[in-house]
């Protein structure tokens, strides 16, 4: 395994892997690497002949106040995970090989990005679009790999890649949680004991939302509701947003029919955590 530390030296390890045929694939990451990560390399190690992993810690989808300077940041145990699980490149620019001072230019989602955790994270999906497209200027996957986590950046970044002619396939691996439904993430790591007791009523609340859905119960304004109430009753837990919204567009459903996704958002102290469910149903089922 390689570490790139310059869009050069990048340039150059694609260009020999694609010059020996290999297919590439690109999983864009943080670092903090957890199992979530690892699922990632395991499936891009299973569809790619040769996978790089970026590590950056975007500044650009950092708001004031958020958790830029505290973000954990183990770059050598991120190293021993992307070695175990076979990755061959890790593309870890600083800064300013990745940012221009002042940056000019930018990649805008508009309307998709002022939705959900874009009301209280303004500006942040822009950042994640810029890097995100600058990783895939200078790595040129044919695959990039990202996880239903991040719901609401997936879907944005497809629909970059679809506006934007990236010639790149998107593949969305499924969330992976702790026993108790936690889904796992880097920001975890910012929990007390307590909190992380009280942290699984995120994904509590969005199964109960499932639950209803697929016991008929298909009036949008009620299950946000249900999942409100289920947050609400948490002791140390500040609910962001909790909603029913189309899983392509993000756009709220006037009725649920077809795939919806539960999405929602919740705090606890400082610690900001995001979660979804989607869910399926069958076109024969009877709406109410």
């Amino acid at each position: 395994m390689v570490v790139l530390r310059t869009v050069p030296a990048a340039r150059k390890w694609v260009q020999a892997a694609r010059s020996a045929g290999h297919r590439l694939g690109l999983v864009p990451t943080m670092g903090a690497l957890h199992e979530g990560h690892r699922s990632l390399f395991v499936e891009a190690r299973r569809r790619c002949d040769r996978v790089v992993a970026s590590i950056f810690v975007n500044p650009l989808q950092f708001g004031p106040g958020e958790d830029f300077d505290r973000y954990p940041r183990s770059f050598n145990l991120d190293c021993k995970i992307a070695k175990e699980e076979g990755i061959d490149a890790i593309f870890a620019p600083s800064a300013s090989e990745m940012i221009s001072e002042p940056p000019e230019i930018n990649v805008s989602p508009w309307r998709m990005g002022e939705l959900l955790c874009g009301v209280s994270r303004p500006g942040h999906f822009t950042g994640v679009a810029t890097v995100v497209a600058k990783l895939f200027n200078i790595l040129q996957p044919n695959t990039a790999f990202f996880g239903q986590k991040d719901a609401q950046q997936a879907v944005i970044l497809s629909r970059m890649v679809q506006d934007l002619n990236f010639p790149i396939t998107m593949v969305v691996c499924p969330t992976i949680r702790e026993q108790d439904g936690l889904a796992i993430s880097s920001r975890n790591k910012y929990l007390s004991p307590q909190q992380r007791e009280r942290a699984t009523v995120l994904y509590k609340a969005l199964h109960h939302g499932e639950q209803l859905i697929l016991a008929g119960i298909l009036k949008p304004d009620r299950i946000e509701a249900e999942m409100h109430n289920v947050i609400k009753a948490a002791k140390g837990v500040e609910l962001d947003y909790a909603e029913v919204v189309d899983s392509l567009s993000l756009r709220k459903v006037k009725k649920i029919e077809g795939e919806v996704l539960l999405a929602g958002a919740v705090r606890l102290g400082k610690t900001r955590l995001i979660d979804n469910l989607i869910v399926r149903l069958a076109k024969k089922r009877q709406k109410v």
